[in-house]
């Protein structure tokens, strides 16, 4: 296992959901402005609260969490993991191999610092959950973007990935349903994936948050149970599914080929050790919210809250001149494509920072996702269609007559005087 490479330059993280736009938008909203904030999938902030039985199970069992749990988890919670992959089809599986975390973020940094060596690569879609990459940067790796195709429902383009391999490679990263671009990945998808990472002895690490934020009848396959002969780290939670973000419930799961892997178990059981235990109140709501009915699947139905606010973003954008976008089938966001050649666009925080200040709307702007081009920017769905249609109008508003004329520089050094 490796050390904290106390030599990584936090200067160098990007991890821009949260930075110097939304201290701003925060200083705007303290002077009584108020802002429209999608930038951040916070189901809460938006009246999507947790179910009724979730809440239940926390103030009863409440007086029953009190002192450390094992370092890996409760037993039944661990078991209602465990239960929950055998019957997504991973057979390989036991009860030493769940690891319980205070969130998937926790458990996406211990995983990095477990497995890297200063200069170790790890392939990382584009455009990415920031965190990823940001983690991979912190344990002293060299994060390596695949691209993904956004002309093919923003499925990871495969050659990209099979030419960016290395003998520095470590892991592939994978994101199903993908955040920010809401795309869902088919088995022929998973599968070529499991190829690459075969060809070159690669782990692979499936970050699958939303795999139950579903729509327009998609399914959503686990990858490591298409991959019994590779080791996989499967890591997943109660955030999104569940719309319990701030309870930090999450886990991961070790599958496949673990005997290639003897020492990276070490590194992670290591890790978690020293955390002690993670959150025990949250822990101990994971079976009962793993069990019986899920009342996210009515919201991702035609009718459904989560599904109508998809459905008239989608349309809205669309119809706006300069904007056009592909529509997700899972998660709650939304990733679509300026014009910038119309709009003089050359820096998308610009953009993000001038809708912000002209119409008090807050999005992220794409390559905070690490996207290479400043051409794309995410709205979280989850508001309401009210509110949704006031963002909109004010968007569009906006693009009538916006063409970038300034530096993102120069309006950000006032920002701070």
């Amino acid at each position: 296992m490796r050390k904290f490479n106390k030599s990584s330059k936090l200067a160098d993280v990007r991890y821009e959901v949260r930075g110097p736009i939304v201290d701003l938008a925060d200083k705007m909203a303290a002077r009584g402005e108020s802002i429209f904030k999608l930038n951040i999938g916070n189901p809460a902030a938006f009246d999507l609260f947790a179910p009724d039985e979730i809440i239940h199970d926390v103030l009863i069992k409440a007086p029953d969490c009190q002192g450390y749990s094992d370092s890996k988890g409760l037993f039944s919670a661990r078991k209602a993991i465990m239960q929950h992959y055998q019957l997504r089809g991973l057979k390989n599986i036991s009860l030493d191999d769940v690891y319980t975390g205070n969130g998937v973020s926790e458990l996406i940094l211990l995983s990095m610092q477990a497995l890297l060596d200063n200069g170790d690569e790890v392939l990382l879609p584009a455009p990415d959950y920031p965190l990823w990459t940001a983690a991979v940067n912190l344990s002293g790796g060299k994060p390596v973007h695949y691209l993904c195709d956004e002309q093919a429902n923003w499925y990871p383009d495969i050659a990209d990935m099979r030419s960016k391999v290395t003998s520095r490679t470590k892991a592939i990263v994978v994101i199903n349903p993908n955040n920010p671009t809401g795309s869902v990945y088919p088995r022929e998808v998973l599968l070529d994936i499991i190829q690459v990472a075969r060809e070159n002895d690669l782990m692979i690490f499936c970050d699958e948050i939303y795999e139950q934020l579903l729509m327009d009848g998609v399914q959503h396959e686990s990858l490591a149970a298409l991959a019994p002969d590779i080791f996989v780290v499967t890591l997943n939670g109660l955030s999104k599914s569940h719309r319990i973000a701030g309870y930090r419930a999450g886990w991961l799961v070790f599958s496949g080929n673990k005997k290639v892997a003897r020492d990276y178990i070490e590194g992670v059981e290591m890790l978690t050790t020293m955390r002690l235990c993670a959150n025990v109140p949250a822990q101990a709501i994971i079976q009962t919210a793993l069990g019986g009915y899920q009342s996210l699947v009515e919201l991702m139905q035609p009718g459904g809250r989560i599904y109508e606010q998809r459905q008239f973003v989608y349309e809205r954008l669309n119809s706006i001149d300069g904007i056009t976008v592909a529509k997700p089938q899972g998660a709650f966001y939304i990733f679509p494509r300026i014009d910038v050649a119309k709009f003089n666009i050359t820096d998308d925080a610009q953009f993000a920072l001038d809708l912000l200040q002209q119409q008090k709307v807050l999005i992220v702007q794409g390559t905070g996702f690490n996207w290479i081009n400043p051409d794309h920017f995410r709205v979280v769905y989850l508001a309401r269609v009210e509110m949704l249609a006031k963002v909109m109008d004010r968007l569009e508003i906006f693009l009538r007559s916006y063409q970038q004329k300034i530096t993102f520089s120069e309006p950000l050094a006032a920002v701070e005087e």
